[in-house]
């Protein structure tokens, strides 16, 4: 803190390219807490999976279906406590923009085996008895302004809609909350047989089947015999833990993990060669500097740390800012109706922060080396 007016001095000598400096760290760091984000609220549904569910699809693909019965043998394999089948809907309200998870179930069984969203008996029961009724996340209610009792027109790009329809009209008789921290709460869920009654092709076929399992331990087990009860068959299956279906879908847009490093190490290493030639720049402008500092009495290592320190507050600033801000963008998520959870991890600020340290202390190495070196009659007589 003793030098710290120093070095404070020395980055105002060029105001303009200190500043252009910082925010080339801020873009930089901005775009690494964003990727970071973006990548734990793609993988929230690894991380809050329940390891008594396992999810039953199509052998093929997600995306081709399974036959409704299938529901019913599956609960009847031993190890089985409750099943629930999904259908994706794929809806839309009004404008194409306003898409969101929109879901047929089976009202008892979907809440028997979903059981981080409970509803009150009243809801229940309006649901049980409103046979266009759907229940709907706090966080998409907020959203819309919508409110209990509402109806809402969904299109399907996927479906089409009813005979005679111009839209699928769903009666919100409830909202839900999730129990898990980064639950999903912007998700539409309605009655299947309302959905298989009303879609023109594919009646009697559902997307896939979420189980539980009694024991945890035996959920493999469960899901071998599940499969082998299905081999050979117009619709075989794929059984896997809730935790792995939740990664193979998000890894459908890439290798999540991958894009954060590939992209991020690109923008550092650019940064770098700007931080770095900035440094480089700064300290060939006070080479003479240097010198009287020396000739006063400033050790070579004491000239060392300050050239470093300004590099690190160069970069320190320009990336703690960044990191703040996308904190804050993904606390506020923006994209809450396609993405439920989306935060920065603290580990992931932490690891930025001392990335940003680690920026500072690469880039001003080399010049502040140079530095540390230069020797007193050759920096007075530079020119």
């Amino acid at each position: 803190m003793k030098f710290l007016s120093l070095v404070l001095a020395n980055l105002r000598r060029k105001k303009l390219r200190t500043v252009l400096t910082v925010l080339s760290a801020f873009v930089a760091f901005l775009l690494f807490g964003l990727l970071c984000a973006l990548k734990e609220g793609l993988m929230a549904g690894v991380n809050i999976a329940d390891a008594d569910r396992l999810v039953v699809r199509n052998k093929i693909t997600l995306i081709q279906p399974l036959p409704e019965n299938y529901r019913k043998r599956m609960a009847a394999v031993p190890g089985v406590d409750a099943v629930a089948a999904l259908s994706w809907f794929g809806g839309i309200y009004q404008d194409p923009k306003n898409f969101f998870a929109t879901m047929a179930v089976e009202p008892e069984a979907f809440l028997e085996v979903f059981r981080e969203y409970p509803v009150s008996a009243e809801t229940k029961r309006d649901w049980l008895a409103t046979r266009n009724g759907a229940i709907v996340g706090s966080s998409l209610m907020k959203k819309f302004g919508w409110k209990v009792g509402d109806t809402i027109p969904l299109t399907s790009p996927i479906w089409g809609q009813p005979e005679g329809e111009a839209a699928w009209p769903f009666q919100i008789v409830g909202t839900y909350d999730s129990t898990k921290k980064g639950g999903d709460t912007s998700s539409f869920y309605f009655r299947y047989d309302y959905f298989d009654e009303g879609k023109v092709e594919q009646k009697g076929l559902i997307g896939w089947v979420t189980l539980r399992v009694k024991n945890p331990d035996q959920a493999t087990a469960v899901a071998k015999v599940i499969d082998a009860e299905f081999a050979n068959s117009a619709y075989e299956t794929v059984t896997e833990g809730e935790g792995a279906f939740a990664s193979s879908f998000a890894q459908q847009v890439g290798d999540i993990g991958a894009i954060v490093a590939g992209v991020v190490g690109a923008v550092f290493f650019t940064i770098l060669l700007v931080a770095g030639n900035t440094m480089s720049q700064s300290v060939r402008e006070r080479t003479e500097e240097i010198g009287v500092l020396k000739a006063l009495g400033f050790s070579n290592g004491l000239v060392l740390m300050l050239v470093l320190a300004e590099s690190c507050v160069i970069a320190l600033a320009g990336g703690l800012t960044g990191l703040a801000i996308a904190a804050g963008v993904a606390a506020a998520n923006p994209f809450a109706t396609v993405l439920p959870s989306l935060n920065l991890p603290g580990r992931d600020l932490v690891t930025g922060a001392l990335a940003a340290l680690a920026l500072g202390l690469v880039a001003g190495a080399v010049p502040a080396i140079q530095a540390m070196r230069l020797q007193i009659a050759t920096a007075l007589r530079k020119n």
